[in-house]
């Protein structure tokens, strides 16, 4: 048997180092050739990284959240055969950078799943906001293989030498592996999972564990405590802000740092509109595809730019180069699991309606299933963003540097409105745009805003080349 060791590789662009994501295996764990070791974070890149070859872990390279270098040690893995550490070479620290070797070659691994990443924070999401998640990882992933699970027909009677097994010792703010099920029975209990050791595979936690720690710690009730609204707590999580959450905190911090906003709110009244949307869908739906309302805000905002160009453009602000584009590439903010994440529909100028909706319809499907291409996640000249329902009344969305200029879209309602001496019923929205006032002078943004209004509430223009 020999070690075989994974360093970080070089993913390109000239970076030096990246953010360890997560961990895909733990120490003893088999791991298959091309199977996933890890995920690691670039500002423009979540990428994972596979193994080269089949192994047993030895030892990890590093924790979530911590900054390694290309090159770096990553992993190693027992393998058959002599593997390529030279014999008497130190092992790392499991769970530190203690023992790396950045200055040592870097075989170039097989990079997977690269999802590059153009998140802006406070731009609202197109669609539904899917809850945030991220990977759990229980304990110490270099604390070795977890205890084996007790053996069919065995007793779950704890032996007499050990009536009080030890506590399990995670950091703060881990959170265990566990079923629902079982996290809704120690919630039940009152029991805290943090506390318990889990016998199952990973240190998984279940029914048969928190029958035992019930045994053992008389603070643990068996049976389900009646539970009041009105009861103190004092418990804190601590969440690490690592991965993609880092990047977009960084993005915004230097978004906000480097560009003066100023935000300027119109309200529409999209009768009209939605009008014609829903007599297009009637007549189009299955042959088209249906339309939201969302391409034909952007088909409003390409026509105006025909005449406002400075606001569809990006800033160069340590060149001192402003870059004004013909092509109208939208960014689309898009609600993924991991995060917010905006793609790019291209070349919106070029585009009918129905090409738009099928394009957006396809950004998302791929952006949400880590299968977007850099191309599709950089590049845009100006962003729209839109919390649909939950779009509120008024919002101050964040520019996506180094853009100038973001349109925000806000909910729609139906409400009475003063049309020609009568109180009649119409359905309005608002628009909370931002520009950069560096480069858009807010007499232009208002005209800009403005002709888009005009646009939106009388729809026929849309179509009017």
């Amino acid at each position: 048997m020999g070690v075989h060791v994974i360093k970080m590789p070089d993913i390109g662009e000239g970076i030096a180092e990246v953010e360890l994501g997560a961990w895909h295996v733990q120490v003893g764990q088999l791991v298959k050739e091309d199977g996933p070791l890890a995920d690691v974070m670039t500002d423009k890149a979540a990428v994972e990284i596979p193994s080269p070859v089949m192994g047993k872990v030895i030892s990890l390279g590093g924790k979530v959240g911590e900054v390694l270098a290309v090159g770096s040690e990553l992993i190693r893995l027992e393998v058959e055969g002599e593997g390529n550490l030279k014999a008497g070479a130190a092992a790392p620290v499991s769970g530190t950078t203690n023992g790396m070797r950045p200055d040592a070659a870097a075989p170039r691994a097989a990079v997977a799943s690269v999802a590059p990443v153009a998140p802006v924070a406070s731009i609202a999401p197109i669609g539904k906001a899917d809850a945030l998640s991220a990977p759990e990882i229980a304990g110490d992933v270099s604390a070795g293989p977890a205890t084996p699970a007790p053996a069919p027909g065995a007793s779950h009677e704890a032996p007499a030498s050990a009536a009080r097994p030890a506590a399990a010792v995670r950091q703060a703010g881990e959170r265990p592996l566990a079923s629902p099920a079982v996290r809704q029975r120690a919630w039940d209990m009152g029991v805290e999972l943090r506390f318990v050791h889990g016998t199952g595979e990973a240190g998984r936690i279940g029914h048969a564990d928190l029958d035992a720690y019930a045994r053992t710690h008389s603070g643990a009730p068996a049976a389900a405590p009646l539970r009041s609204g009105y009861v103190e707590r004092v418990d804190e999580t601590a969440v690490p802000v690592i991965g993609l959450r880092r990047v977009i905190a960084r993005k915004m911090q230097e978004a906000k740092r480097r560009i003066p906003h100023f935000s300027y709110v119109e309200e529409i009244d999209v009768t009209e509109l939605e009008e014609v949307r829903a007599q297009l869908n009637r007549r189009w739906a299955e042959t088209r595809g249906r339309l939201t309302m969302l391409p034909l805000l952007i088909r409003a905002m390409v026509i105006a730019l025909r005449d406002f160009p400075q606001i569809n453009a990006r800033f160069d602000d340590e060149a001192g180069v402003v870059t004004r584009y013909g092509a109208v590439h939208v960014g689309v903010a898009t609600q993924t699991d991991a995060g917010l994440i905006v793609p790019v529909l291209r070349h919106a100028e070029a585009r009918d309606v129905w090409s738009m909706a099928a394009e957006i319809a396809r950004l998302a499907e791929a952006t949400r299933g880590n299968k977007a291409g850099r191309d599709e996640l950089t590049g845009s000249t100006i962003t729209i963003s839109s919390l649909g329902a939950l779009g509120g009344i008024v919002s101050t969305p964040v520019i996506n540097h180094p853009e100038v200029g973001i349109v925000g879209v806000n909910r729609m309602v139906e409400r009475p409105v003063i049309r020609h001496g009568a109180v009649v019923a119409r359905k309005m929205m608002n628009l909370s745009s931002s520009f950069d006032h560096r480069v858009v002078d807010g007499m232009d943004a208002a005209e800009f805003i403005q002709a888009v209004r005009v646009l939106l509430e009388q729809p026929a223009l849309l179509f009017v080349e």
